[in-house]
């Protein structure tokens, strides 16, 4: 696409928001008190429910990409339309203002963490079948990474493939952790090939049809009373090689491309709720204390400048460099501000925070306060984002690896 067929960014911002307009109210005309009060940060939903809100969404999503809107910076072959970051971002901020689905966390995973890496790793094959219909959502896929036995060491992964004479592979190992398990088509999954070389060196990565013979998901309840995390078991789970991703022995470093996009997509962790925290303070019926007015304006301060950190990490992107630290901080910041928000919460709800008075917005925020910690640990934890800082921007030496 030449320069010349890029359309304005006013003009495409405009074009944006009266598609939006179409489909969807413009948040500005919500009223405190109406609606929805959810601000969970992992949904307390049944299985049937989980499907109902996964396939609204998909429903829109699906309308989105048909109408242009879905693929903003994938090539015409993918369905997307060749524009710059800039205006994915600039549709983004548009469709903020709107009462569009809420997306839950396997529309970024499907989207923007496993559709790029198959483009990337994917045979031709693999990418005609699944990436445009992971773009439009017609398919679903999750992440079978983790291991209770490895913690945040992916490398340490147990769970095993193992050839056979005629190229088919059988899996054997259980996954945690593993939100959307229950929705979704597709699990991508790094298992151990080869155990006689570096644990980094003997990895390879699956596409595992959810649907498949051996594969058994169970839920997870949590202290939320809701169960968005599942257990994967693996037991004798048989595979063409045409579902393998990527080279035999090469699942680390498509992890890691899984893994960058998944850091690159949290910069906006948290920012709904803790607007929603800012809208509380505004409709509690009350004069804020002095304490309640300062905890108030600190986070809408830390809001902001989460937000900064997010236009920073996109800046990187848009120059054409790896925004490691960037995506490491931003990330550090959300959970900051998921643990802000909830005690902001916390301050101006009092015992309305744990015992359900009734009143709309008010006990909602209990399963945020249970849930926030959670994501110290998903999407990397503080820790690992912790060192990739001290290697990266204070030039601290990495430990040698084992």
């Amino acid at each position: 696409m030449t320069p010349q067929t890029i359309p304005g960014l006013a003009a495409f911002t405009e074009e944006a928001i009266a598609w939006l307009r179409g489909v969807a109210a413009p948040r500005t005309e919500s009223v405190w008190g109406v609606g929805s009060d959810s601000v969970a940060v992992f949904e307390n939903w049944t299985a049937e429910q989980e499907r109902e809100h996964t396939d609204e969404i998909s429903r829109y999503e699906q309308a989105k990409f048909d109408a242009g809107w879905g693929a903003l910076s994938w090539p015409p072959e993918r369905g997307g339309r060749s524009l710059p970051l800039s205006y994915v971002l600039a549709f983004r901020r548009a469709e903020e203002s709107f009462d569009v689905p809420r997306r839950t966390e396997m529309f970024s995973v499907t989207q923007q963490l496993i559709a790029p890496t198959i483009e990337q790793w994917g045979t031709d094959e693999q990418k005609e079948r699944y990436v445009r219909a992971m773009l439009r959502t017609d398919i679903i896929a999750c992440q079978l990474f983790s291991e209770t036995e490895a913690g945040s060491d992916l490398a340490a992964v147990r769970t095993k493939a193992v050839r056979s004479e005629v190229g088919t592979w059988t899996l054997d190992g259980h996954k945690v952790w593993t939100s959307g398990a229950l929705v979704a088509d597709y699990g991508v999954a790094v298992c151990r090939t080869d155990a006689t070389v570096a644990k980094h060196a003997g990895l390879t990565m699956f596409l595992v049809p959810m649907n498949a013979p051996g594969v058994t998901i169970r839920p997870i309840r949590q202290m939320t009373g809701g169960s968005s995390f599942n257990e994967v078991y693996l037991d004798g789970v048989e595979l063409e090689d045409t579902y393998r991703l990527g080279p035999v022995g090469k699942g680390w470093q498509v992890a890691l491309t899984v893994l960058a996009a998944e850091r690159l997509d949290g910069g906006n962790l948290g920012l709904a709720n803790a607007d929603q925290a800012i809208a509380l303070a505004q409709n509690l019926g009350r004069e804020l204390t002095e304490i309640e007015k300062d905890k108030v304006a600190d986070l809408v301060t830390r809001s902001y400048l989460q937000r900064v950190s997010t236009m920073r990490v996109a800046g990187a992107m848009l120059a054409g460099n790896e925004p490691g630290p960037e995506a490491s901080l931003g990330k550090l910041l959300a959970t900051d501000t998921m643990a802000r928000t909830s005690e902001v919460a916390r301050l101006l709800l009092g015992r309305e925070l744990t015992a359900d008075s009734g009143r709309w917005g008010t006990f909602a925020w209990s399963e945020h306060a249970l849930g926030a910690p959670g994501y110290r640990i998903a999407g990397g934890t503080d820790e690992i984002q912790h060192n990739i800082i001290s290697e990266r921007v204070l030039g601290l030496p990495r430990e040698p690896r084992p």
